[in-house]
């Protein structure tokens, strides 16, 4: 860049927000520069080959997408697609288990619960929040809604008192008997959110909330190419609408008298700094405080085991009515009943790891088979994405690797319980003869992504509307020229660009 450049706006991070927010700008027409400390863009939404000598890029961090809405995709321009999964999930107990999607979802109900009570109690559930979603998505991308606002958008006071009001746990215990069903409708207010069902803050009710509005349907796709292939659109379309992505910048300061402001930044072989008149920064709200020389908040605690695996086959089944290629294309849920669930909290609660770590699994190759080079494919290797639950940060700070070690070799052994073979034997090798697994911990998140206790939403969820703390799009600051375009936005968290896009309508609105 040249010396004492100026730009309408810089970009402080090259995550998906941030390349969501170069690219709306630099379509309006403002000189926009993106300064990104790593040598590549993407964040937590990247593609990588993680195995030695092996031909697979693996989504390594962030790795469904539900919440991107397609009007982002749209207005950039965007060459991305995602697919549906065949099954939406299949969870063991003992030799048998529970599959949904398809035909065969009620049957294997029945099977499960001895009954239909339980199918129609879930088919009158997810209908409740199919509709919440249809009508809360859309206002992801419109100015913050008042409370009352979307309450009255929503239309009924029922599904409000449910998500909004009560604690999660009270309407899954109210509508669900079987211990397994209620296990599967709490995980998705779990993912990244180290609560309780009944936690009284209810920052489990927001988790939930976002886990089932995506795409106003709740569904979960598969990037197709892998999540890289969405952030590198993403920063094609930045570039080719003229924002600067400017490698290995690393953003030391932010100075404001909230009309200019000025950016410092290192480089491996130098310092400089640029000015703005907007900075939009696509870190958490800590690196934002550190950078104003700000009081930093609170840091949230991640809580997350998060494990990439290549196989060489996949694994065969204990339950022998349910093939494994459908088993593993939806969210194979281990150890993850009502009661476990609970049990595993309680436990970490108090320091401990987990007894049975719950865990979900899925296989991005069963769907999109493009991010396995054409030798392993013929071959008919695999890739599986574990996600551990309820595993805080505190418990990995004495020694983070060997806290790994025993976590990961547990989690396996939970899974292995309804395999017919160990998974261990079904791990291919790279080229050094490793196994080809790789694990990271809250702290490991924290050190490689800077995310703060390793939480992957960078902070908790809230809920979608305005409150007296946020602005009129969720991604204000304290200075008039600053804003924040990273998960910790309000309406922020997952692989969603609207932060990025709520960024830019703010900062062109000004």
């Amino acid at each position: 860049m040249p010396a004492h450049a100026s730009y309408d706006a810089v970009i402080v991070g090259g995550g998906h927000n941030g390349l969501v927010a170069a690219a709306y700008l630099a379509r309006a027409g403002r000189s926009v520069l993106l300064l990104e400390r790593r040598a590549i863009t993407g964040g937590a939404a990247v593609s990588t080959r993680p195995f030695p000598g092996v031909d697979a890029r693996l989504s390594q961090f962030s790795y469904l997408v539900s919440l991107l809405p397609d009007k982002i995709v749209r207005d950039l321009e965007l060459d991305f697609t995602v697919r549906k999964r065949t099954v939406s999930s299949y969870t063991p107990k003992g030799s048998s288990g529970l599959l949904v999607g398809g035909a065969g979802t009620a049957g294997s109900f029945a099977r499960l619960t001895g009954g239909e009570r339980e199918y129609a109690a879930w088919q009158e559930f997810y209908g409740i929040t199919r509709e919440v979603a249809g009508r809360v998505f859309p206002t992801l991308t419109e100015p913050l809604p008042a409370r009352d606002e979307l309450r009255s958008r929503i239309g009924d006071e029922a599904a409000w008192r449910m998500l909004f009001e009560e604690p999660i746990g009270v309407a899954i215990e109210k509508r669900f008997a079987d211990d397994l069903v209620r296990g599967v409708v709490l995980t998705d207010a779990l993912i990244g959110t180290f609560a309780d069902a009944h936690d009284p803050s209810l920052v489990q009710n927001r988790c939930f909330l976002y886990h089932v509005i995506g795409g106003g349907t709740g569904d979960w796709d598969v990037p197709v190419g892998g999540m890289g292939a969405l952030t590198d659109a993403l920063a094609g379309a930045a570039r080719a609408a003229g924002a600067e992505i400017a490698m290995e910048h690393e953003v030391t300061g932010i100075e404001t008298d909230g009309t200019r402001a000025e950016v410092s930044f290192r480089t491996p072989d130098a310092e400089g700094t640029v000015a703005a008149g907007q900075v939009l920064v696509n870190a958490s709200p800590q690196a934002l405080a550190a950078l104003l020389g700000e009081e930093a908040p609170e840091a949230a605690e991640g809580a997350q085991l998060k494990v990439n695996m290549l196989l060489r086959r996949l694994p065969g089944l204990r339950d022998r009515d349910v093939d494994p290629r459908d088993a593993f294309a939806g969210t194979f849920h281990v150890s993850e009943g009502y009661e476990q669930l609970a049990v595993a909290h309680r436990e970490a609660a108090a320091g401990r790891l987990p007894s049975a770590p719950p865990s979900e699994i899925y296989c991005h190759s069963l769907t999109d088979p493009s991010i396995l080079g054409p030798e392993l494919v013929a071959q008919g290797h695999q890739t599986l994405t574990l996600f551990g639950l309820h595993t805080p940060a505190r418990l990995f700070a004495a020694d983070n690797d060997a806290v790994r070690a025993q976590l990961l070799a547990a989690t396996l052994a939970e899974l292995d319980a309804y395999l017919e073979e160990p998974i261990a034997d079904c791990l291919a090798l790279d080229a050094n003869g490793e196994p080809c697994i790789e694990a990271k911990t809250p702290l490991d998140l924290e050190r490689e992504l800077r995310l703060p206790g390793g939480h992957i939403f960078h902070r908790d969820l809230s809920f979608p509307y305005a409150t007296g703390e946020t602005g009129r799009w969720g991604v204000e600051t304290a200075h008039a020229n600053v804003l924040l375009c990273g998960a910790g936005a309000v309406r922020g968290g997952g692989v969603s660009g609207v932060p990025g896009h709520n960024a830019a309508m703010a900062a062109l609105g000004r």
